[in-house]
């Protein structure tokens, strides 16, 4: 999701982990940054005259997407305009957030991991889930049949160090597969690509499958080929974290209110999705067109919308293991993750909403 983990240390998987969370060859960029919604004539203000909100024009982030594009967000705030900032990657959205350009984002679970252990848990907290899933092992049929016929193949991953690297090299490790983590060679050849470059290696013939995230996924099977295995069914009930809410420190100190209206309109804006799976996703799509200049075609959007699950839930346990994985994999030194998560105002709003409170693995800020 937008995630999670690095090279030898977290500095580098700043660098890597923004990728897998692209969306399409076009380079989905920020052409509505710095845009400002429109507020209610005589909406009241809360403490702040603006949040700004970051976010990547990807599908796993459609909560943010969806949440600007239908009101959601700015009707919680009420007269506090909204101003929207999209990135294509982790590491400038987790710059922008440090130097307040943006006070509120949707991001990846690596970028965050780093981004808070680099501060030493000083920049930022995690707030809230967005998105579960939507990673998929995708093959050339012809030439693999099997999860054992993974064996020998070239497989890509967005890039060294990205969330979906980790989680193919633990998936190898399982097997008992002896991969270098650092070149990709051994008993399958991982082949850092680019998801932009992705499609197009496949059809050359240049890779035999790859493990990515959605639309690339779902742009692999338009190629002809085929979905090996999905990560969710490696974890427990299916779930595990894409995308989180994260804050500013700084933010959520100053203006408490306002962050608990974005949380409000996230909790709002998951349940209209959840309610309305084909509007939303028409409404996704209909943002990324905006964002992009380019929808996406129906064969990629249907498969991967699908394959995405929108909760509040951070799924914290999941971080956690993700971090775990790539401390395994000899790619991140064991990092301290006490304190990242401040799950206090939205299991509040989950209370008041009659909800089931949500838990931060031990890991809460107090």
């Amino acid at each position: 999701m937008s995630a999670a983990r690095p090279l030898t240390t977290l500095r580098t998987l700043a660098v890597v982990a923004a990728l897998p969370l692209l969306l399409t060859a076009c380079g989905y960029g920020s052409s509505e940054d710095g845009k400002q919604t429109e507020v209610a004539a005589g909406a009241k203000k809360l403490s702040a005259d603006e949040v700004k909100i970051g976010y990547f024009p990807n599908l796993t982030h459609a909560t943010a997407l969806v949440g600007v594009q239908e009101g959601l967000l700015q009707k919680e705030l009420g007269g506090t305009r909204i101003k929207t900032s999209t990135f294509n990657a982790g590491p400038s959205e987790i710059e922008a957030l440090n130097a307040g350009s943006i006070d509120i984002g949707w991001i990846g679970p690596s970028p965050g991991i780093n981004g808070y252990t680099k501060s030493n848990g000083k920049n930022l907290r995690i707030i809230g889930g967005s998105a579960s899933g939507g990673v998929k092992l995708v093959v050339n049929p012809d030439k693999i049949k099997s999860l054992d016929d993974v064996k020998g193949k070239k497989i890509a991953t967005p890039q060294l160090g990205n969330t979906q690297d980790v989680a193919f090299l633990n998936w190898m490790a399982d097997k008992g597969w002896k991969v270098d983590p650092q070149s990709g060679a051994g008993a399958v050849s991982v082949v850092r690509t680019d998801n932009k470059i992705t499609p197009d290696a496949y059809k050359t013939g240049s890779i035999d499958g790859a493990w990515v995230p959605e639309p690339t996924a779902s742009k692999l099977v338009a190629e002809g080929g085929k979905v090996l295995l999905d990560e969710a069914d490696l974890w427990p009930d299916k779930k595990f974290v894409i995308t989180n809410i994260i804050v500013s420190q700084s933010f959520l100190k100053d203006h408490p209110d306002v962050v608990a209206a974005v949380l409000r309109g996230s909790v709002k804006t998951n349940a209209w999705i959840n309610a309305n799976p084909q509007k939303a996703k028409s409404s996704a799509n209909a943002a990324l067109k905006k964002l992009s200049g380019k929808a996406l075609p129906a064969e990629v959007i249907d498969p991967a919308w699908k394959s995405i699950t929108f909760l509040d839930d951070p799924l914290a346990a999941t971080l956690n293991t993700q971090a775990e994985h790539a401390v395994k994999a000899g790619l991140l030194k064991k990092p301290d993750l006490r304190g990242i998560y401040d799950l206090a105002p939205l299991n509040k709003i989950l209370k008041a909403d009659g909800k089931s409170a949500v838990d931060d693995a031990g890991l809460g800020a107090g």
